[in-house]
């Protein structure tokens, strides 16, 4: 009896642990998987209804405008040029995108997570300063402060990566979170929170 219970349990907690190690994005089935807008004759894939292989045409696959600044006159002195399946159909079932970041000088890129990506940057030029939190909490500086326009190259490993930039999602939500809430979350007086909720939170994505 005990052995069943045993092996049933060992079972039941590699079930699970399979469950939770599949949540990223799918593999590929084929190999491309172009996403169209118009689903009559396409199959679903990813959130995406894919075209037909025999229609895929090289335009399916390229993105012209990465070579063009993005305008950094704006409050947070930064712009984000978004490259994912939204840009490039043929990215869908890829699990890749990229960005490129502008930067004014002491610009910045507001605190933000991706929720379905893993990031890494690449400096092409100026110095940035760049950091992390961990769950710990703990803050990873690393490099040096910001003097000049610079320009950044960020690969992600997601097709569509998502971004919450954290001010504007908690202090810009609509509907507004309940202020009584976020003083007491972040241990702020409540005049305060209506203060940041009343404020324009600029996107730069």
């Amino acid at each position: 009896m005990k052995k069943g219970v045993s092996f049933l349990v060992t079972v039941a907690l590699m079930a699970l642990a399979s469950f939770l190690a599949s949540a990223s994005n799918p593999s590929p089935l084929q190999d491309t998987c172009v996403a169209i807008a118009e689903p009559k004759n396409a199959v679903f894939v990813n959130g995406k209804f894919c075209k037909n292989p025999n229609l895929t045409k090289s335009e399916d696959f390229f993105y012209s405008g990465l070579d063009k600044p993005g305008n950094v006159s704006n409050p947070v002195g930064s712009a984000v040029t978004q490259v994912n399946v939204a840009q490039i159909a043929g990215l869908n079932t890829l699990g890749i995108s990229a960005v490129r970041i502008d930067y004014a000088p002491y610009g910045q890129n507001p605190p933000h997570t991706h929720p379905r990506a893993t990031e890494i940057l690449t400096v092409l030029e100026g110095t940035l300063l760049v950091g992390f939190v961990t769950s710990n909490p703990a803050y990873l500086p690393k490099s040096s402060t910001r003097v000049m326009c610079l320009l950044a190259i960020a690969g992600l490993s997601s097709q569509n990566p998502g971004v919450i930039t954290i001010a504007n999602a908690v202090f810009g939500s609509d509907p507004a979170i309940n202020p009584d809430f976020l003083a007491r979350a972040f241990q702020l007086d409540k005049n305060v929170i209506k203060n940041l909720q009343s404020r324009f939170w600029y996107d730069n994505n």
